[in-house]
């Protein structure tokens, strides 16, 4: 893959997912793919958007067509169509912490649950909830503020994929709460969480299995080679989300 653009290939498996395509309603864009490229770079290089190279036109229209694309969804549709060929046979889950830049505080209605930056010890920060199949490609995304356990990301995500595994993944501070342990029993999924060293009654789990969880964080290497997810710059948390659901597909259609 070139470091700040797609491949005729990749281009062509996602081209029909876009609005503003010929034949379809509404006004038929000048260059979607112009345009994918240029939010591909932003996020790749880490760059304010004013910053962009001036042969991706204006800065200001790509970067309020990226909020609304996020918006609107289109960019999650993307990464959902390519997350069909999840390898299912287990599922694992885990969270990375993102340091918000100070510009991306300030947005109208306060930075809070809303947008997803808390601030601790650290200053500002997200956390980045994922889910990955068995081969370690991303299959759901949630953002919170950094702060906040990591059980808020199993409570969203979990429900989604209990129908389509076998066993589940995590580490122990998943083993914190008897609803995750529940949840996967009722499922009839296996769970594979190392237990917490205070649990009363020992639990038994598949340390073979368990192995396989640096696979998410092999992804998490991934993803934060794009320098803007890596630190959030945008304000809304709904842009930063779209962001993050363009990087993923580019990594899944690697």
């Amino acid at each position: 893959m070139k470091r700040y653009g797609l491949r005729d290939d990749q281009w062509q498996r996602i081209e029909h997912l876009l609005p503003g395509r010929k034949q379809t309603v509404g006004v038929t864009a000048k260059d979607n793919r112009l345009f994918v490229e240029a939010v591909l770079y932003r996020y790749r290089a880490g760059i304010p958007w004013r910053d962009l190279p001036e042969r991706f036109g204006d800065w200001n229209n790509i970067a309020r067509r990226h909020r609304r694309w996020s918006e609107s969804g289109v960019w999650e549709r993307v990464f959902t169509y390519l997350a069909k060929d999840a390898d299912n046979e287990y599922a694992m889950i885990d969270s990375t912490i993102i340091r918000a830049h100070q510009h991306a505080a300030g947005a109208k209605g306060g930075t809070g649950k809303t947008e997803c930056i808390g601030r601790s010890k650290g200053g500002l920060s997200t956390k980045i909830h994922v889910t990955c199949d068995a081969l370690g490609n991303p299959t759901g995304f949630h953002l919170t503020p950094g702060q906040a356990h990591d059980l808020q990301g199993t409570d969203v995500l979990l429900p989604d994929i209990l129908t389509c595994i076998e066993s589940f993944l995590a580490d122990k501070a998943y083993d914190a709460a008897e609803r995750v342990l529940d949840l996967l029993k009722n499922a009839g999924v296996r769970a594979v969480i190392p237990p917490k060293s205070n649990r009363k009654e020992p639990r038994e789990y598949d340390e073979e299995m368990y192995k396989a969880r640096h696979l998410i964080e092999n992804f998490f290497a991934k993803l934060k080679q794009y320098r803007a997810i890596a630190t959030r710059y945008d304000k809304r948390a709904s842009t930063f989300l779209g962001g993050i659901h363009l990087a993923v597909a580019i990594i899944w259609l690697n």
